[in-house]
């Protein structure tokens, strides 16, 4: 496995040392989600906008929160040390690797948000897939760190929906469907 992780890596960084677009995405979407910000201003933004759902909104966006800082306790807990053997493309503004915060808060938001609104749901989850992959790129992660962050965003997520959605109408999202905890629209 560890050397599947690390062809991975050479390959996603391998992009954006030879694309400077892609370099340049991957160094926004890097930067925009340090300490899960691009997803707590987009839950705020959310609850500024929804007054029907802004209580769900503001619970969503602390559960984002909420992944984000058991993603850094586990980073404490394991102590994997970031990829070397290039250079990476952004600054860290930590030394530890496992699991990828920035895949973990981005995988909440875009379960919690999306459950919340279509809008958000079509939005989030491009970008949250986007941003999983730029660590990859940047050369700050190895593969199992952002797999590792994404699962740990959903448990997160899927542990707290019941909590973050409770006075949203549930809705199916497609006809046909029955509602659940995640077809609320």
């Amino acid at each position: 496995m560890r050397h599947v992780d690390h062809r991975l890596l050479a390959a996603a960084r391998d992009c954006g040392h030879r694309s400077p677009a892609t370099a340049a995405a991957a160094r926004a979407l890097s930067l925009s989600g340090e300490h899960g910000a691009l997803w707590l201003v987009a839950g705020l933004a959310g609850a500024a906008a929804d007054r029907e759902r802004r209580r769900a909104w503001l619970r969503a966006t602390a559960l984002t929160g909420a992944a984000h800082a058991v993603s850094m306790g586990v980073k404490r807990l394991v102590r994997r040390p970031r990829p070397d053997g290039g250079a990476a493309l952004v600054r860290t503004a930590g030394r530890h690797s496992f699991p990828s915060s920035h895949a973990t808060s981005a995988t909440a938001a875009a379960l919690l948000f999306g459950a919340l609104s279509p809008g958000a749901r079509r939005l989030a989850a491009p970008v949250a897939a986007a941003m999983c992959v730029s660590r990859l790129v940047v050369g700050v992660h190895y593969p199992t760190d952002v797999v590792a962050g994404a699962l740990l965003g959903a448990a997160t997520a899927t542990t707290g929906a019941r909590w973050a959605m409770r006075d949203v109408p549930a809705r199916p999202l497609l006809r046909g469907r029955a509602p659940g905890v995640w077809s609320r629209g």
